[in-house]
């Protein structure tokens, strides 16, 4: 299998603005699929805005939604799957949710954040509660976590047991918490035999400073792609030889042995 060239897209938008969200994000597909890269990977709630408020539920849509159809559209017009994070209403109960679209505009998987973070989120959004949500692309077992999801340990391992190769992250990392994207992602990758998306929202949004940094990291801990402080389009690869490869050295699944850690549970 040829490796799959990933974009992460580090942008906060503009908060509050779907119509306008949506338009960047067709301008940012089109610079990522003139790279070669075949999946774009956006931050958490990239098409609302992280720091809204209540305006969370009014901007909510279903998994099927306008914008659905709209980001399936950008998808099949520039040939390249998009992961972006939005509000899902579902009844009642809106989740702070990420959808994986192909190169043909079907979806993939939604999934929805099962640790939420802080106050703001418990206020907003119902907690999703399936750890685990994969599918196929480019011939890799493709998953997604979202921001504070990806600092439990249990999560990522869940993947590395079902056997996910790369694993997106839409974020939504604040200061002073850079140490996740700097030293955690590292960690998960490695320890886990995978390779981590982690695309995140950037500068001033509300009361909250967001950190950059997003990062495309592969499973010996070492960074294909790293983005500084502002807005940028980055990328790199995901070699399925190199993870195959990595795997049969690292000992790390190989040795586990559960029946020690049922405390855990």
């Amino acid at each position: 299998m040829p490796p799959l060239r990933t974009a992460l897209l580090q942008s906060s938008g503009r908060p509050g603005d779907v119509a306008k969200n949506l338009e960047l994000l067709d301008t940012e597909a089109g610079r990522a699929a003139a790279t070669g890269a075949g999946l774009l990977v956006c931050p958490e709630l990239y098409l609302t805005g992280y720091a809204i408020g209540d305006d969370v539920h009014r901007l909510a849509e279903a998994v099927d939604g306008p914008s659905a159809r709209t980001v399936a559209e950008i998808a099949r017009r520039h040939g390249i799957a998009v992961a972006y994070g939005y509000p899902e209403r579902a009844g009642d109960m809106v989740f702070n949710a990420a959808r994986l679209v192909g190169p043909d505009g079907a979806l993939l998987l939604n999934y929805r954040k099962t640790h939420l973070f802080g106050a703001f989120e418990a206020e907003q959004f119902t907690a999703g509660d399936q750890p685990v949500v994969q599918a196929e692309l480019g011939g890799l077992t493709v998953g997604v976590v979202i921001c504070y999801d990806v600092e439990f340990p249990e999560n990522v391992r869940a993947h590395a047991l079902a056997g996910t190769d790369l694993l997106l992250v839409p974020t939504a990392l604040m200061h002073p918490f850079q140490i996740v994207a700097e030293s955690v992602l590292p960690v998960r990758a490695f320890e886990n035999q995978m390779y981590l998306a982690y695309a995140n929202r950037t500068g001033p949004e509300g009361a909250f400073e967001f950190a950059g940094l997003s990062t495309l990291v592969g499973p010996d801990g070492v960074a294909r792609a790293r983005a500084g402080r502002a807005e940028e389009l980055v990328s790199g690869e995901v070699d399925p030889e190199f993870l195959a490869a990595s795997r049969a050295t690292n000992p790390y699944l190989r040795d586990r042995r559960p029946g020690l850690y049922t405390s855990l549970v």
